[in-house]
């Protein structure tokens, strides 16, 4: 799908990923408008990329229904608000989980079932949903990121298989660790020596390539990280009991501290 002249609804802009993939989508001549909690933060993005301004928090559902209203004719939407869900199962409270669940799990598709209509209709449109690695396999407390994330995939290749052959594409990218902006470098966590990250700019890209290309998932991390989270898919067991010999832990539990106060 041409990009050029769309118009694009893009979530979680006020984040340090979504500056990249506004940027990215704005340098490709789309029209943009920006949603996100932080609106003296978007103000300054809106105005670098002439773009409109949405505020929105998407763990409200009426404030989501407005923003539906609002995006009624977009022709492409970038869901890429998410909330962090480190953390053992027994640290979270069910206020927590379902607020992680609305966000990272509902809101995107209550948006896709709102605004597929319209874009059937045209004959053209794409939705693009960031997951992540951690929906291609768990680890030592992500079990409530995990299960936004894996249920993030799961739609987004399922609601590709229903829009099949009505114009509208469906595509999911999957992040790992990703240095400078976002949750992970926003908590403060550091990695090992020998594991690698990727940069807000690359998965910037790898989004511009979803919707020209129609690509189905796009993995945004270096060779090794994806084939480690493959390992999780062939063999959970074996990936699992690996896992809890690698700092993998260690590093949940610093993400963890680092966005506490964010849940």
């Amino acid at each position: 799908m041409q990009i050029q002249g769309s118009t694009v609804l893009l979530t979680g802009a006020s984040g340090g990923i979504g500056h990249a993939i506004a940027r990215a989508l704005s340098a490709e001549g789309a029209r943009l408008m920006l949603t996100g909690r932080r609106t003296e933060v978007l103000a300054g993005l809106a105005s670098e990329t002439r773009a409109d301004v949405l505020p929105s928090d998407l763990s409200d559902r009426s404030a989501l229904a407005l923003l539906i209203a609002a995006a009624a004719n977009v022709d492409i939407v970038v869901a890429n608000a998410g909330l962090p869900g480190s953390g053992g199962l027994l640290d979270f409270d069910q206020d927590e989980i379902d607020r992680c669940l609305e966000v990272n799990l509902r809101a995107p598709i209550a948006l896709c079932r709102a605004l597929a209509p319209a874009m059937v209709q045209r004959g053209r449109g794409h939705f693009t949903f960031i997951s992540s690695l951690s929906g291609i396999a768990a680890s030592p407390g992500s079990s409530i990121y995990s299960s936004t994330k894996f249920g993030l995939r799961g739609f987004a290749h399922g609601a590709r298989q229903d829009l099949h052959g009505t114009g509208v594409g469906v595509s999911v990218v999957l992040p790992g660790f990703i240095s400078d902006a976002g949750m992970f470098a926003e908590s403060g966590t550091e990695l090992p020596k020998g594991i690698r990250t990727s940069t807000p700019e690359d998965v910037a890209s790898a989004v511009v390539k979803t919707i020209v290309r129609d690509r189905a998932e796009i993995v945004v991390a270096p060779p090794e990280m994806h084939a480690s989270a493959l390992l999780g898919t062939v063999a959970p067991g074996l990936a699992a009991a690996i896992s809890r010999r690698l700092p993998t832990g260690r590093i949940s539990e610093d993400m963890a501290l680092g966005q506490r106060d964010k849940r």
